[in-house]
């Protein structure tokens, strides 16, 4: 079967109509067919010049070689704007939903009803809608946790916030499988959003089976003019550099992908909606699970029928980055203590990892769901963390340029 492509009309076999589309987003090859486009076109539109007889060089072109010096910047810059122009274009034809094994009902309604059936005194706080995108063996088995966790940021972002929903991935309105999304990540680099971590992917991810992390969720979202933030949990001794005259400055590198992220150390966000306790009077894992508490509690929806014991949050939920691995925190969940006892806190945890049927079943069944979901302090033993969240609203042009360098606040423990 013969089909169109939608960039150029030339007619191509079916089977390679998106290898042919995808060569439109190389910018060699797309600024080599604007050339010639411009050549073919100088071409028809000049005269030829008589065969015979010896050729006058003008006195004058190597001022009109000047002048036209003169304004290559812009003229780089607008055939730089034109490429990009031509990459979105493109890809807002292309780009593909991703698969998603639905769960009837939704799987933070049956999250809700098993918090609510457990015994014990204990309130949780969890996000509202969030679809569980799981890693396939087929397409990215051990190495798309990132791109998965972006996928349910971003069902709960086009389900529960319509300005994201209007900006995100054109105004598509779904989720878009990985290579889609590694094309927008593209496209985020070249209008420079987070150059300095595009580096370490020498700026192409596309078709690549790569690990993304943190930088690269803000450096994607940020570039539709969503406000991601990035937090740093770091008990390490490197989090600190000393100086010659024995003063503790910010450290700049941390991490495989975390040397691209500049550093505002702090003992506290800097938002006023996050945790407002004292992070130096907090100790270890326990400084990140109050943060969290914090995060979801600090607003719970006053539209929803909310119950004593399960709260939810207007909140986005956390991409939550640590070595070897990604998951999303959909919530968090506090047990009251007994007899003078502390507290005890739960992560409400979706990981890629797991298998949406497995979920599913479990959550239904109302049985071995824990295992699946909850996460306790003492299994927070990696000595760093990362969170990336999305404040609401749709960044202006002038917070747009200062969002494309990616940064964060550094919490120690």
């Amino acid at each position: 079967m013969i089909s169109a492509c939608p960039i150029c009309n030339v007619q191509v076999l079916t089977a390679e109509l998106q290898w042919h589309a995808n060569t439109h987003f190389e910018d060699d090859q797309l600024q080599t067919d604007l050339e010639l486009a411009q050549q073919i076109a100088l071409t028809e539109s000049t005269p030829n010049p008589p065969m015979d007889g010896p050729q006058q060089s003008d006195p004058f072109a190597s001022d009109a070689h000047a002048q036209g010096a003169s304004s290559s910047v812009s003229g780089c810059s607008s055939r730089h704007t034109s490429v990009l122009d031509e990459q979105i274009s493109c890809l807002l034809r292309t780009q593909i939903r991703s698969k998603l094994q639905e769960i009837q009902g939704g799987v933070m309604n049956l999250l809700r009803a098993c918090l609510e059936s457990e015994a014990g005194s204990s309130t949780s706080i969890i996000s509202g809608h969030v679809d569980h995108y799981q890693s396939l063996s087929s397409e990215d088995k051990g190495w798309g946790c990132g791109w998965r966790n972006i996928q349910m940021m971003s069902s709960h972002l086009l389900k529960q916030r319509p300005e994201a929903r209007e900006a995100l991935f054109g105004g598509a309105g779904f989720v878009p499988d990985i290579p889609s999304l590694q094309r927008w990540l593209e496209i985020a680099w070249d209008n420079n959003f987070d150059t300095l971590g595009s580096t370490h992917f020498h700026n192409e991810v596309y078709g690549a089976k790569k690990w993304i992390g943190t930088t690269e969720c803000a450096a994607l979202l940020r570039s539709f003019g969503l406000r991601a933030r990035i937090v740093d949990f770091d008990s390490t001794e490197s989090s600190d550099l000393h100086s010659k005259n024995g003063k503790h400055v910010p450290k700049q590198v941390r991490g495989p992908m975390d040397k691209f992220v500049t550093k505002n150390v702090s003992p506290r966000s800097s938002s006023s909606e996050l945790c407002r306790e004292d992070a130096e009077n907090m100790r270890g894992q326990q400084v990140l699970v109050d943060w969290i508490w914090n995060y979801f509690g600090s607003k719970h929806s006053d539209k929803l029928e909310n119950s004593r014991r399960v709260l939810v949050s207007d909140k986005i939920p956390l991409y939550f980055q640590h070595q070897g691995h990604s998951r999303t925190i959909v919530g968090i969940q506090r047990q009251n203590g007994q007899h003078g006892s502390p507290d005890r806190f739960t992560l409400l945890i979706l990981d890629p990892g797991h298998r949406t049927s497995d979920l599913e079943r479990a959550l239904r069944s109302k049985t071995g769901w824990q295992r699946l979901l909850k996460r306790g302090v003492h299994t927070l033993r990696k000595p760093q963390y990362q969170l990336c969240y999305v404040d609401p609203g749709i960044a202006s042009s002038e917070e747009m340029e200062q969002l494309k360098i990616i940064d964060s606040i550094l919490v120690r423990f």
